[in-house]
């Protein structure tokens, strides 16, 4: 090329292009470490890994990246969410849900709401925090980790430090949990059959991979019925979004009755995207190698969307939220441990 030839002038699309680019370079350098034996031991996924990598990128080396690709990583953060939450449910078939019975969906089904009403309740009135973050913080433990948090915080707009702070409850408690579960179990203080014990791990541990993490330490037994459990939870999150959709839609319509108007806030379409895929993988229609493909493809961009949101939340933020994000965390791990604990012995 002739090096006297003009460079492209920058446009709006090629400035969100190179932002998406940029990102998706981190997310595979992410891939790779959360690949690495240390940190694939401690149960952390990619989803993890990315939001810290992106929260120390943007908050110590943000000057290296142009300010006009801010536009694609802000894409990033929110529209490749939700295609990806919504291909998520592609990890997830009407099949598994049988295989748990009833008992494994009533404490699916139990735990997930009365976390979600507990987190709301205790956050907002008894710890001083505003909605979304008591929301995000009772979804990461409710349903499914850091895919629970992202697939909310676009249905409730919520700012990316919310997010963040949402996530690193998920971490701290989730790998907890992950070396806890098999102590209580040898030290003989959780009194569950193999069955019992896999429905009581994946109806409490926050994500999947911290779930295989602590039942792996127990039998392979347990291992399969608590990731099937676990993957009832995150089945969960359809109609939950699609509730609290409604719920927000219904506030902002009285709102404008009030005479406050607000903008409309719209049902989260990609919740219903991931319950048709769900069927779909159900159905068996698409090739195994096809279904393999798409799950590898789908936690990348999951990986790419929580490294945006890192890149986008500062540390000045996440200090605001203080001591009470982490009290809140602590009283949902409680709740998960002792209550979850309750649940299953009423249930099985």
């Amino acid at each position: 090329m002739d090096a006297s030839l003009p460079l492209p002038t920058p446009t709006p699309w090629r400035d969100k292009l190179n932002g998406v680019l940029f990102v998706a370079l981190m997310a595979g350098a992410v891939v790779q470490l959360a690949s690495l034996p240390a940190i694939r031991s401690l149960g952390f996924s990619p989803l993890v890994v990315g939001i810290v990598c992106g929260m120390l990128y943007g908050n110590f080396l943000r000057g290296t990246m142009p300010a006009e690709w801010g536009v694609g990583v802000n894409f990033t953060a929110r529209r490749l969410l939700r295609i990806a939450v919504a291909f998520y449910g592609l990890n997830i078939s009407i099949q598994q849900i049988m295989a748990v019975g009833l008992p494994g969906l009533a404490v699916s089904v139990a735990v997930v709401l009365s976390t979600l009403a507990i987190g709301a309740f205790v956050g907002q009135r008894l710890l001083g925090l505003d909605r979304d973050t008591a929301i995000l913080t009772s979804a990461g433990s409710a349903i499914c980790g850091a895919a629970a948090v992202l697939a909310f915080e676009p249905t409730l707009r919520a700012a990316p430090h919310k997010s963040a702070v949402a996530v690193a409850t998920v971490v701290l408690f989730g790998t907890l949990s992950m070396f806890l579960y098999p102590v209580f179990y040898h030290a003989g203080w959780l009194q569950f059959d193999t069955q019992a014990l896999g429905i009581y791990i994946g109806g409490t541990v926050h994500e999947v991979a911290q779930v295989v993490g602590a039942a792996s330490n127990i039998d392979p037994a347990t291992t399969e019925v608590a990731t099937i459990v676990k993957m009832t939870r995150v089945a969960l999150l359809v109609p939950v979004l699609l509730a609290l959709g409604l719920w927000l839609r219904s506030r902002a319509a009285g709102r404008e009755a009030d005479g406050q108007r607000q903008g409309k806030l719209p049902i989260p379409w990609f919740a219903v995207g991931f319950l048709v895929l769900a069927i779909v993988n159900s159905l068996d229609v698409l090739p195994p190698d096809a279904v393999t493909a798409i799950r590898k493809l789908d936690v990348f961009a999951l990986t790419m969307a929580m490294t945006a949101l890192g890149i986008e939340t500062r540390f000045a933020q996440i200090r605001k939220a203080g001591p009470r994000v982490l009290a809140l965390g602590a009283v949902l791990y409680a709740w998960l441990l002792f209550g979850g604990y309750a649940i299953v012995k009423m249930a099985v």
